[in-house]
């Protein structure tokens, strides 16, 4: 890695940038995402829309920005190709400027991006230019940063085996291209209906061995709309045809790597694989039915045993590896909720904690051959550490109680002092008032231990939204561990209540537990929400 070097600024009036940008009905947002590149200035010397046989008004909104535009071209496919590697080959093969970009029709580009990645292009003389993707929830605006850590500061790689983390930000979206390297490499993307081709085209890249660029400048804005009538690709996980695409797009990529001699960044897809592809999906595995289960687990299982030794031995009690090995051992499915839990961010092992019989620690008593043993010398600060987490509401406090697991000794050895408890607003990033200390006091539980705790929730704290629940168990000497909470159900404990909230207003509180199992809050305040609980209650007592 070098910094990168200085160099004669550009004259402002240098068109070099191509920017293609594609949709398919997509008229409500297709004009907007023109826009947000031709407002990048003068250094954008043509914006190539490409729409691929859209059935809506997309092209003709098209056409009358580009009666006013000239640096607007605009290309109709005859055909709708099913996906988004077509419509951009065809962009590719339009574009006339020395570097080019990629513009999805429903996200925009921010201000000042295309000059950020040129400037760390053109001084580091570099192939491709990466800089940070922001991923934006709508309509609340939350924020979430892609791959923040590749983007932290500027670097200049030689060749992508000097950052092999390069093959975790497989957007194609977020990068600044030499045109004429793609062309002289033949670097495109999968035609047809090919989900997922962003994994081919990036691998694609990486193999040919750029010099890459990569500054801290937000250059993307990735919009996410979960609630849009047709999902995303990456979004709609609902069929097993969506976990076939994507391994399909992954092996494809390893491949591509290994065959280009790139044998380090072939083991790192192969290790991003494990740890983000397969934790998504194992997270949302329960939510599934019993078929796409069966199905998603024999498929797995035929993917994962291509995999060879060395794939295994690095980090072998990662989550994304345990829980490789766990399908891999199991010929059906099993252990959902637990693995669910495992694949959660920060990951949570749940008991029970087996031995085997010569009392090395194991996933369970009959799968013993998924051994644990590394999490005995695993550093405090990583272990897969489970609090539980009972939410009981009042009128205007809680009770929430928790309950941090031992593992295997480790938990005892570190000597838990504190657990610290947070809720944080999901939309804002807000915290309701400072972290509250608790003290876990132990108390037995079967052949383990349990740290125990209890800390008061004042509703007044909290406003409209999603709320959250952050941990932080500190240990002696320092150490600490940053965890989420297991939801525990049962009870009623999950069930919508009315409450207190700010300035003695009604809340409607409703505590649930995530997709990755954590608890979390929804809070909507007002009279018009309580009294819907309460109508609810007293149609059940007549009934």
């Amino acid at each position: 890695m070098h910094p990168i070097p200085r160099h004669t600024p550009r004259p402002a009036d240098d068109p070099q940038v191509g920017v293609i940008v594609i949709g398919y009905n997509d008229a409500a947002h297709v004009t907007t995402a023109v826009r947000s590149a031709l407002a990048q200035g003068p250094v954008v010397r043509e914006v190539v829309a490409v729409d691929d046989s859209s059935t809506d008004d997309s092209v003709d909104l098209l056409a009358r920005l580009a009666a006013t535009e000239p640096r607007l071209k605009v290309v109709r496919r005859r055909v709708n190709s099913g996906g988004c590697g077509s419509p951009r080959n065809t962009g590719l093969d339009r574009v006339t400027a020395p570097y080019v970009m990629f513009l999805d029709s429903d996200d925009v580009l921010p201000p000042g991006a295309v000059d950020a990645l040129l400037t760390a292009a053109t001084g580091a003389d570099a192939e491709v230019a990466g800089g940070l993707c922001v991923r934006r929830e709508l309509p609340g605006g939350r924020e979430v940063r892609w791959q923040a850590a590749l983007y932290a500061a500027h670097a200049v790689f030689e060749h992508p085996a000097q950052r092999p983390r390069l093959v975790h930000d497989t957007l194609c979206v977020n990068k600044l291209y030499r045109t004429d390297f793609l062309r002289e490499h033949g670097i495109r993307f999968p035609e047809g209906r090919f989900p997922y081709e962003d994994f081919v085209f990036s691998a694609r890249v990486l193999a040919a061995r750029p010099r890459i660029a990569l500054v801290p400048d937000r250059v993307y804005v990735w919009h996410v709309r979960r609630s849009a009538d047709r999902l995303s690709i990456s979004l709609d996980r609902a069929d097993i045809a969506n976990w076939r695409a994507r391994t399909e797009a992954s092996r494809l990529a390893y491949e591509i790597l290994l065959g280009a001699g790139q044998k380090e960044l072939a083991r790192a897809a192969r290790a991003k694989f494990l740890d983000h592809e397969l934790r998504i999906y194992a997270r949302e595995l329960g939510l599934h039915d019993t078929h796409y289960q069966r199905a998603w687990w024999a498929h797995t299982r035929a993917c994962l045993a291509q995999y060879d030794a060395s794939d295994w031995a690095h980090n072998p009690t990662a989550p994304g590896r345990l829980i490789g090995r766990v399908v891999l051992g199991a010929p059906e499915p099993r252990d959902l909720p637990r693995l669910r839990d495992l694949a959660s961010r920060p990951a949570r092992l749940l008991p029970p904690y087996a031995h085997s019989p010569d009392g090395t620690p194991v996933w369970s008593a009959d799968l013993p051959e998924v051994t644990l043993e590394p999490l005995l010398t695993r550093p405090v600060h990583l272990l897969p550490l489970a609090v539980d987490a009972e939410l009981r509401p009042r009128a205007r406090t809680a009770l929430l109680r928790l309950r941090l697991h031992e593992l295997y000794g480790r938990v005892e050895q570190a000597g838990p002092e504190a657990l610290e408890v947070e809720w944080r607003c999901r939309e804002t990033g807000v915290a309701a008032g400072p972290r509250t200390n608790a003290e876990p006091r132990p108390t037995p539980a079967g052949g383990g231990g349990v740290w125990s705790a209890e800390v008061k929730v004042d509703w007044s704290a909290f406003g409209a939204g999603t709320w959250d629940l952050r941990l932080r168990v500190r240990f002696r000497r320092g150490a600490y561990r940053e965890v989420t909470a297991h939801a525990v159900a049962g009870a009623g404990l999950l069930r919508r209540r009315a409450a207190i909230g700010t300035r003695h207003a009604p809340v409607l509180v409703q505590p649930y537990a995530t997709h990755s199992g954590s608890l979390a809050l929804r809070v909507a305040p007002g009279l018009r929400g309580v009294m819907s609980v309460v109508r609810g209650r007293f149609r059940r007592l007549l009934h």
